[in-house]
């Protein structure tokens, strides 16, 4: 009786377990748009820190990153428990800042094209060193900025996942929101730390001497790196701003009835359509992502038109 009773138990637990992993991977996948752009901004972020302190900075912010995911975790379990009518429109909040945040993004790129990352990367190491600068003050700076950053994009993540398991039990709201957080705050400084030491690996394999098979093979796969490097950073920051489009925007369509049955509508009838079947896999994608483009313009023209009226507004 005793055996089959903790037979059964460790059944239950592996069946919770499952479960959990089962809701987190799907949670996860809703997440990835917010992934994207976080690690591009994360490995942004630390650009222009000398070699020596990249690790360290890493490992800061990393830090900080786990102390605003409890803290969201937290409240956004608490809205779960004593307002659940919350998290649809707070969801949708998500989306909306998301595409905003992305349309801002490509504003900002075009309208500051003499200013961009890398102007600001040399700035920061010319900072560096000039003596009358505080290093370290400099750094701390930097960090918050980074953990500010990080507040903004894992509240995001925070709340789509929320989404996702919202019908769920309280208990497995918590376990999967506890999975998520660790496994994107891993996840993403592990490849953060990978992709700025990017240029230090490459310049060892470069540099690495002797007439050896290995040595031969390494100088030009550490050219290689070198020269990747940058257009990593680059594929990054685009594929990480393309998803923004797609999560956003399929948020807001999922929250919005009549936009949600027209796409699935077009998606029927693609489906149904001999030798267009392919297309229904895409095509509610890409409505989803323009959505997401249009939402994000209009949002971004509000919100630079309120900042020019409030500067043309005359001081008294």
């Amino acid at each position: 009786m005793a055996g089959s009773s903790l037979l059964a138990l460790i059944d239950d637990i592996a069946s919770v377990l499952d479960d959990v992993s089962v809701l987190t991977k799907v949670a996860a996948k809703k997440t990835a748009g917010v992934l994207g752009d976080d690690l591009a901004l994360n490995a942004q972020q630390v650009a222009g820190v000398p070699s020596r302190r990249e690790l360290p900075v890493v490992w800061a912010v990393a830090k900080g990153s786990f102390i605003n995911k409890a803290i969201l975790v937290t409240v956004a379990l608490l809205i779960s428990r004593l307002a659940p009518w919350l998290v649809s429109p707070l969801l949708m909040i998500g989306g909306a800042f998301l595409v905003f945040e992305g349309c801002e993004k490509l504003a900002h790129k075009w309208l500051h094209r003499g200013h961009g990352a890398e102007v600001e990367e040399l700035e920061h190491k010319a900072a560096h060193l000039r003596a009358d600068v505080d290093v370290m003050a400099l750094e701390a700076d930097k960090i918050k900025g980074a953990v500010r950053t990080d507040f903004v994009l894992s509240a995001e993540i925070i709340a789509i996942a929320l989404g996702e398991v919202s019908e769920q039990t309280f208990a497995m709201q918590a376990r999967v929101l506890i999975a998520v957080g660790l496994l994107m705050t891993v996840g993403v400084y592990g490849v953060v730390a990978a992709i700025v030491k990017l240029d230090d690996a490459g310049l060892y394999l470069y540099h690495r001497e002797g007439a050896s098979f290995l040595a031969r093979v390494s100088r030009p796969v550490g050219s290689g790196i070198l020269r990747a490097a940058p257009y990593l950073m680059r594929a990054l920051s685009v594929g990480g701003t393309l998803a923004i489009f797609l999560v956003g925007g399929g948020i807001l369509v999922h929250g919005i009835a009549p936009l949600h049955h027209a796409v699935e509508a077009v998606a029927e009838h693609l489906h149904q359509a001999p030798g267009l079947r392919w297309l229904s896999w895409i095509v509610p994608g890409i409505l989803r992502g323009l959505v997401g483009v249009v939402v994000g313009s209009l949002l971004v023209l509000v919100v630079f038109g309120v900042q020019r009226l409030r500067r043309a507004k005359p001081t008294r």
